[in-house]
């Protein structure tokens, strides 16, 4: 693999870091609602790339892109987020959660149908590592229990598993597409979640300096700031490898959580550590131990 590649890889990674701190800013950002989160969130995620157009003409230039191109970019952040939340409105947490988590699974398999990009068995092998050790972090260990009454909330997990790997792997087809342009795809995803909040909930803004700084967090990072390097990642590094390593947020999302006094360690967690961890070395074998 070459260095560029190799580095476009971490640079991917580095958006799964960020979504670790998903859980924890959520948690701390007090009662506002999911959709006016997302507006909020994306709005910042949005300045982040808009705040430089001023001193980046290129930037600007960006944006003008077809049709197709802007459908995939706002479809897969806020198509993401509509089925995202869909399903946790209609189904349990746990179980939405987990179906939801089978888009890093998705986007190793969707990937053999790039141009140029090969499938080897220890990318799916360690897809399918990964998918395991993050079902024991989901369950708690309790296994999963279907319930026909929650079969809505199921689908629209499956569907949110889909648009992010089928964006994700689209994404990569659109490698011409500079990276700037996500900007664009945050603010309109911004808009659309702030009509779906008006229409759906309660407006509820942050009660003091901590939830306000939650906030922010997660436009800067988790829902903001990694879709830029994510769409980097996916468009120029090894997708598989990327895609496999994603199981890593929920484990490193637990141990935040642990670190910040949310939760307990426990042998279900480091379990789930091992198997995460050996998922994502198998899937990434090609970067790890290449040849010079």
């Amino acid at each position: 693999m070459s260095t560029s590649r190799s580095l476009a890889t971490l640079i991917g990674f580095t958006a799964v870091l960020m979504w670790a701190l998903l859980a924890l800013f959520t948690a701390a950002s007090g009662t506002v609602p999911p959709f006016q989160l997302a507006a909020m969130s994306f709005l910042i995620g949005g300045a982040i790339g808009a705040l430089t157009w001023p001193f980046r003409p290129l930037a600007r230039r960006a944006l003008v892109q077809k049709l197709p191109v802007w459908l995939l970019g706002v479809g897969g952040l806020f198509g993401y987020h509509f089925f995202y939340f869909t399903a946790l409105r209609n189904a349990p947490p746990v179980e939405a959660g987990l179906i939801a988590y089978l888009w890093p699974l998705l986007i190793v398999l969707l990937s053999a149908a790039l141009p140029g990009e090969r499938l080897g068995w220890h990318h799916i092998v360690g897809a399918l590592i990964g998918l395991a050790g993050t079902a024991l972090i989901v369950t708690g260990g309790r296994g999963f229990t279907a319930n026909p009454d929650y079969v809505i909330g199921y689908a629209a997990a499956f569907v949110c598993a889909v648009v992010w790997s089928s964006y994700s792997v689209l994404s990569r087809r659109n490698a011409a597409v500079p990276t700037d342009a996500v900007a664009g795809f945050c603010l309109v995803t911004a808009c659309l979640a702030a009509l779906c909040h008006l229409g759906l909930e309660q407006t509820v803004w942050p009660a003091g300096t901590i939830e306000w700084l939650a906030v922010i967090g997660l436009g800067l990072m988790p829902v903001g700031g990694a879709f830029y390097v994510w769409d980097y990642g996916v468009k120029h590094g090894d997708i598989q490898v990327i895609g496999a390593s994603a199981y890593a947020a929920p484990l490193l999302s637990t141990l935040v959580l642990i670190a910040a006094g949310y939760g307990e360690f426990s042998v279900i967690v480091g379990l789930a550590a091992l198997m995460i961890t050996a998922g994502a070395i198998i899937a990434a074998k090609d970067l790890i131990f290449r040849r010079n």
